[in-house]
């Protein structure tokens, strides 16, 4: 239950008049879990000392509820409870202040009470009211004597009273704050766990030792097992993908990270799906996580379409590899009818050949032998003319590249070798290409300088769409390689009839 529409109630007010509604009071109750209070220590504690400090006999932590009287701590009392209409505590709580009666017998708004006109019944009676932080009255702190005394209390007593009656509700209110926490504990999980078994994923949450703990419907269905308290995980993964999850998990222990892979599990059925597996320890402070929540997806249709892909890739570019050696085979073939011609032929053969290899580059998932990007610039400019720095220059550092990111580079140098090939520095004799690479630690700034270009370039002229500041078909594909793929920055311009484009690109991207 929410309590927050009430205003909090200040501290050692008495009761709000406007809250005396029984519906709101008995809702304000019940949040309270007086259940979870009842005979508690604490409050067994104060009502024993209530006693003493007041010199009677009996004192008691009574909570006023619709129809009962209900004694959460008693002393000198026998019973857990009394009728309402019994109460004296029920005039408590609505006062403004403690309420003191040195004679109950003779006090006519209690004087009929079956708890008063017995001969042995309530004569002094002092109660401190209880009164929520909503304003709502809930009972009382009482003290009662069967004998009369008018003298009542003395000031320390009234203030004791006051003291103790301030304790009760801080116990109270702790446990309403405790039970209130739990309610809304249970709620968070009871969402996550619906959140976890109605997602289209297969989750899963394990120990420090790999063990499946828990596993939402979908994952059971996937497995096609009713229990796992004996299900070896191991035997879900493909052979060949152990080691590489094991690799994985390694690593996250140790970084307390999250880690994510790739790897086939096996189906009820014996078939084996692609899945991209991601797991995330729970860490509570510097100790090791004891705890793994993970998801898998399935991805076994897109990875069938990936490799379809892939292999429909690797087809083509067979085939125009096939074509390069057709071509060069044709230039050999023409430079015998012209004996005067070996050494045309030969250079013009070298360059298809390299072409050929650069080719391989933009193939993605190729072999590549280079690790660098400097050794990646060499094999792509390679057919446009010797690097000796007299036509083309490369210099600075050998940053590393990974994997994934040798094809979008590949892509990105290929178009600029290319468009300066058609249209830029390499396309006449006297161009010059520059490209220094930079290594600022957390990014690389390739810059990549043509000078001399040809006159329709230095003029501003159109022609030539992807050497001008104009965004092209070859310019977007740049960018789109550069911004989506690397995550870096791409910029170009001609100034002074040089071509200055420079790409800013983060060091972990080009080492992915």
């Amino acid at each position: 239950m929410k309590l927050s529409r009430f205003p909090l109630w200040p501290a050692h007010q008495a009761a709000d008049p406007a809250s005396n509604d029984e519906g709101l009071r008995n809702r304000v109750i019940a949040a309270y879990g007086a259940d979870a209070v009842q005979d508690d220590r604490e409050l067994a504690q104060i009502v024993e000392f209530a006693a003493r400090l007041c010199e009677v006999p009996i004192a008691m932590v009574t909570l006023v509820e619709k129809d009962r009287q209900r004694f959460l701590a008693r002393k000198g009392f026998p019973g857990l409870e009394t009728p309402r209409s019994t109460s004296l505590c029920a005039h408590t709580m609505e006062g403004q202040g403690p309420l003191v009666v040195p004679d109950a017998s003779e006090d006519a708004r209690f004087a009929e009470m079956e708890l008063v006109k017995t001969d042995d019944g309530v004569r002094f009676y002092a109660g401190q009211p209880l009164v929520s932080s909503e304003g709502v009255p809930l009972g009382a702190l009482c003290v009662i004597d069967r004998e009369a005394r008018p003298e009542g209390l003395n000031a320390l007593q009234r203030e004791g009273l006051e003291v103790l009656g301030r304790a009760v509700m801080r116990r109270l209110t702790a446990e309403r704050d405790a039970a209130f926490a739990k309610n809304r504990i249970e709620v968070s999980e009871l969402r996550t766990r619906q959140l976890a078994e109605n997602l289209p994923v297969y989750a899963w949450a394990a120990n420090a030792e790999g063990e499946i703990e828990y596993a939402n419907p979908a994952l059971y269905e996937f497995l096609g097992v009713d229990d796992l308290s004996d299900f070896d995980s191991a035997a879900l993964v493909h052979p060949d993908d152990i080691e590489e999850l094991r690799t994985a998990r390694t690593v996250s222990r140790a970084s307390k990270e999250r880690w994510e892979a790739k790897a086939r599990l096996k189906r009820n059925d014996g078939v084996y799906r692609w899945m991209i597996l991601r797991a995330w320890p729970f860490v509570v402070g510097d100790e090791d996580p004891q705890t793994w929540f993970g998801a898998a997806v399935d991805i076994d249709d897109l990875q069938s379409v990936s490799d379809s892909r892939d292999l429909l890739a690797r087809e083509l570019s067979h085939r125009i590899k096939n074509i390069f050696a057709v071509i060069s085979g044709l230039i050999s073939l023409q430079g015998r009818k012209h004996p005067g011609a070996e050494d045309f032929v030969r250079e013009l053969s070298d360059t298809i050949r390299t072409l050929g290899k650069a080719h391989d580059f933009v193939r993605p998932h190729a072999g590549r032998t280079e690790k660098t990007l400097n050794g990646l610039l060499a094999e792509l400019l390679a057919p446009y003319g010797r690097i000796d720095g007299k036509r083309i220059g490369i210099i600075g550092s050998g940053c590393a590249i990974g994997e994934k990111s040798a094809t979008p580079l590949a892509l990105i140098f290929h178009e600029l070798a290319t468009n300066s090939a058609k249209y830029g520095a390499l396309s006449h004799a006297d161009g010059h290409l520059a490209v220094e690479i930079i290594d600022e630690g957390s990014q690389v700034v390739v810059a990549w300088r043509e000078t001399g270009l040809p006159e329709s370039d230095e003029a501003g002229a159109q022609g030539a769409p992807d050497t001008v500041e104009r965004e092209g078909f070859g310019s977007r594909l740049l960018r789109t390689a550069v911004e989506g793929q690397l995550q870096g920055k791409f910029t170009r311009r001609i100034v002074d009839g040089m071509l200055e484009v420079d790409l800013e690109l983060p060091c972990d991207k080009l080492q992915a």
